[in-house]
């Protein structure tokens, strides 16, 4: 097995070599030399430029053998980049590395110390005691160091899991969404071509008009029904045909007005949100009334900036009505909550004196969205 990543050797060395890793072990021996001046002198009178300067010759010391300790590392893992290598090689070239780096450093020092004054004499004893504690702190820093990169790996990895779980719910979504515009176009045009078939049964001229006026509707409608998104304008331009088409059936136990401010017409939603509005509210609010009624259509901006859109009717209200239970408002929630989530809604309310007043809430993102469709 491995045992890092796949990285090529030089980013191995420098991975473990670079600039920040050289101020960490800077910072470490310049604690370490204050630790131990503070053990020398107790925190007494002692202190002086003479203490100062064995505390810079003591750190610079330290620092020697950090230094070492971090190549020879760098160099081992820029070696165990190169290729694949068994869990005890790889073992043993670590510690290897860690041996071979506190040894160097020893010997740096030794020689620093025997140039600048000749006759001091370092005792076997002291190196082999240095190299014994530089061994034990790079071994401890180096685990440090490869537990905090797997600690990054695995953040990385579960980064990468939830880029690829966003994907996948994301396909999900667009699978679920069309599932839905399935189960709605059916029930959406079916009940239209039903009220042409009862209309030619008994007017067959209006049913003969009717038939004309579904063709040009099914034609401008039927392009954009595989679609997840439309805009308000088309939605608008659907549902004043589907009204056109009624009012032939109806006479005039139907009236309806649309009102929509030019800068929404660009608006983005989900498709057959209002044809199907609309068809709920002549199905359920209007057709079991004799005198039938009126439907008003309204959008226009909310408080957070979002579009609100009405669809109102004044017929017998909720009493034989499903209540917001049928198939068609239970998958245009379902398909408003896919594209929006929670920040869309729809309402029904019972509107005075008679009626209901269905409201659907769109977040400032479906305004948005229409800069990008344009």
């Amino acid at each position: 097995m491995r045992a890092m990543e796949d990285v090529t050797p030089l980013q191995a060395f420098r991975r473990v070599c670079n600039l920040r890793m050289v101020a960490v072990v800077y910072y470490f021996c310049l604690l370490h030399a204050v630790s131990r001046m503070l053990t020398w002198f107790g925190g007494d009178s002692g202190w002086g430029w003479e203490a100062f300067f064995d505390l810079v010759r003591f750190s610079r010391q330290s620092l020697l053998t950090g230094l070492s300790l971090l190549v020879v590392v760098a160099l081992a893992e820029a070696l165990l980049a190169m290729r694949a290598w068994r869990p005890a090689s790889v073992r043993g070239i670590q510690g290897l590395a860690v041996a071979l780096g506190a040894g160097l450093g020893t010997w740096a020092r030794y020689v620093i110390v025997h140039l600048e004054d000749h006759a001091i004499d370092i005792s076997r004893a002291w190196a082999l005691s240095t190299v014994a504690v530089w061994t034990l702190l790079g071994g401890l820093g180096y685990a440090l160091l490869r537990l905090a990169r797997s600690s990054r790996n695995s953040e990385e990895q579960l980064a990468r899991l939830a880029r690829e779980r966003d994907a996948l719910a994301a396909q999900q979504t667009e699978a679920q969404l069309s599932a839905l515009n399935a189960q709605i176009e059916p029930h959406f045009l079916f009940n239209t071509m039903a009220n042409v078939k009862r209309l030619y049964e008994t007017q067959p001229e209006q049913g003969r008009h009717m038939l004309v006026a579904l063709i040009g509707y099914l034609r401008a409608a039927l392009p954009g029904m595989r679609r997840h998104e439309s805009s308000l304008a088309e939605e608008l331009e659907l549902v004043r045909h589907y009204l056109a088409i009624l009012q032939m059936r109806m006479g005039e136990r139907l009236s309806f007005a649309i009102s929509a401010p030019a800068e929404l017409q660009s608006a983005r939603l989900p498709t057959l949100v209002l044809p199907t509005l609309v068809e709920n509210a002549i199905k359920h609010g209007l057709s079991p009334l004799p005198e039938g009624g009126r439907i008003d259509i309204r959008a226009c901006s909310d408080a957070a900036g979002g579009l609100l859109l009405e669809v109102a009717d004044n017929g017998q209200g909720f009493g034989a009505a499903s209540g917001g239970t049928g198939v068609g408002l239970a998958n245009t929630r379902a398909r408003l909550a896919a594209r929006f989530g929670e920040h869309a809604s729809l309402e029904l309310e019972a509107a005075q004196p008679r009626g209901v007043i269905a409201r659907v809430r769109l977040p400032a993102q479906a305004l948005a969205a229409q800069a990008v469709a344009a």
